[in-house]
């Protein structure tokens, strides 16, 4: 596909932005759960709804949305959903509480087109070289957008109210869509019609809500309530499997999660989230509890691993292109496993400091991962798949994150030994290592599930899994790509000249490699 140098850094700017109000529908609205109980008289079960309503579209619906995308055209469907993001967040501020909850579902079905075509519309507008960059930059994006939202929503709330916090988002909509309509590049037509799966999506929504509400109501206790939407999730997956498997046109062929090859990364990702909501539950008790913090030494200590995480994207995305994505996957995997154990192992007289430096490794290693990860699986991909695939991907990534703040929320409160609120800083301190050392254990087995990849089970994956050759350094954010014609005679010396054929290629590298 031919894209210009402007162009292509407008892409990639829109892509961005979309991965960005993503994020910040998620982080900004959590600030305002206590303006907005007060402002329509309700309690903290209710009020909690604005953000579950937003987080169980995204979670339900990015895999059916990124299947559409494939069908339809993914920049049609990217346009639908940053308009339908924009007009949402504009209702979100007008209307009434129970208007509020419905204007958030449908920000959130915005908001899930917009982070999964995000994601399969970087092969279209970066060089296969330099996925692992665009892929960096969009981890960057969301990190920013974690990070932006509290202080960005209590000064906006301090200023204009609680509506503000939403109407804020519509015209930074309305933005994108302009900068989107002049930037994407045209849907290329499809070769064959083919039909989606309703059945199959709408199985996959009520059990991923299901799944999601089992995990997230209760404030932090299971209950009968959650032991009833944990069943219902595991009737609504054994029902989804037989419906994929009778399916003419399925959403998601089980045989594709068969695969090593795909289903090891989302593993891996689903794991690493597990993780990185883990420290996000703990950290805030042991920084005040355990280390004896008050309130602004504690955020300034939470706010260095949305800072790393932000500084370290591109960097990351730079390493997996010039390393190859699996080697760099598995380094940040080994990095986070080395940061867990430490904090598992380090006693809290350590103070500040000896939480603060495993947790500074840990989370470069995670940053590594989020690149090399999502190239790797990415880059190999068939256009007509990549929607489903970036859904997979993201839906892997929030259930790790719902998953880590249950479960590892349990580890800690067990470990414990009673309320949180009462423990002694002995007690709290405990916790947070028996949590760490839960989480090495999960990287432990994320390292694995990388392992067991096949080489060259898809000939798309051997360039990244081998890293590139020497190239020329470009200090850019994204080198302009070449028009097909022109590529092959420019890259004789090292780069592959023809694909012949499940991973044969002719050119310099050694026979068979990739394979």
């Amino acid at each position: 596909m031919n894209i210009t140098h402007s162009s292509q850094r407008g892409a990639l700017a829109c892509l961005s932005l979309c991965v960005l109000l993503s994020s910040l529908g998620t982080s900004i609205a959590n600030v305002a759960l206590p303006e907005l109980a007060r402002a329509f008289g309700v309690s903290f079960q209710q009020v909690q709804w604005v953000v579950l309503a937003y987080l169980l579209a995204v979670t339900s619906l990015v895999v059916g949305v990124g299947r559409l995308g494939d069908l339809i055209g993914k920049r049609r469907l990217l346009l639908a959903g940053i308009l339908l993001f924009s007009l949402a967040s504009l209702a979100s501020g007008l209307a009434s509480f129970r208007g509020l909850l419905a204007a958030r579902a449908l920000q959130g079905l915005g908001a899930a087109a917009m982070l999964t075509l995000a994601m399969a519309f970087v092969a279209d507008v970066a060089p296969k070289a330099q996925t692992g960059r665009a892929m960096g930059w969009l981890g960057s994006m969301s990190a920013v957008g974690t990070a932006l939202g509290p202080s960005l929503g209590g000064a906006l709330i301090a200023a204009w109210g609680w509506p503000a916090i939403f109407l804020f988002n519509a015209p930074l909509g309305a933005a994108v869509f302009l900068l989107a309509r002049r930037s994407l590049p045209a849907d290329a037509p499809t070769a064959r019609a083919s039909r989606f799966d309703y059945a199959g999506a709408l199985l996959l929504a009520l059990t991923l809500s299901a799944y999601a509400l089992a995990m997230t109501l209760g404030r932090g206790r299971f209950g009968p309530q959650n032991l009833a939407w944990l069943l219902a999730a595991a009737i609504g997956v054994a029902a989804f499997l037989r419906v994929e498997a009778r399916g003419a046109a399925p959403l998601v062929r089980i045989a594709m999660l068969r695969d090593p090859a795909l289903s090891g990364p989302l593993i891996a990702a689903a794991l690493v989230a597990t993780v990185m909501m883990g420290t996000l539950v703990v950290g805030p008790f042991h920084l005040s509890r355990a280390l004896g913090l008050d309130a602004m030494g504690a955020g300034l200590a939470m706010s260095m691993g949305p800072a790393i995480s932000m500084l370290a994207g591109v960097p990351a995305g730079r390493l997996a292109d010039r390393f190859g994505a699996k080697r760099v996957s598995l380094a940040g995997l080994a990095a986070m496993l080395a940061g867990a154990a430490l904090l598992a192992a380090l006693p809290a007289s350590l103070g500040v400091a000896g939480y603060l430096a495993p947790l500074a490794a840990l989370t470069v290693g995670y940053a590594l991962f989020q690149a090399a990860n999502n190239a790797l699986v990415m880059a190999g991909q068939p256009a007509d798949r990549r929607g489903l695939v970036s859904g997979l991907l993201n839906l892997a990534r929030n259930l790790g994150l719902v998953t880590g703040a249950a479960a590892l929320g349990a580890v800690f409160a067990a470990a414990a030994g009673g309320p949180i609120a009462d423990a002694r800083p002995e007690a709290v301190a405990w916790a947070t290592r028996a949590v760490f050392a839960v989480s090495a254990l999960l990287m432990a087995a994320a390292l694995l599930a990388l392992l067991a990849l096949r080489r060259g089970r898809r000939a798309g994956l051997a360039p990244l899994e081998r890293g590139p050759s020497r190239r020329p350094r470009h200090f850019g954010l994204i080198r302009p790509a070449l028009s097909e014609p022109a590529r092959a005679p420019a890259g004789i010396a090292r780069q592959p000249l023809q694909i012949v054929g499940a991973g044969a290629k002719t050119g310099t590298r050694a026979p068979g490699a990739g394979e």
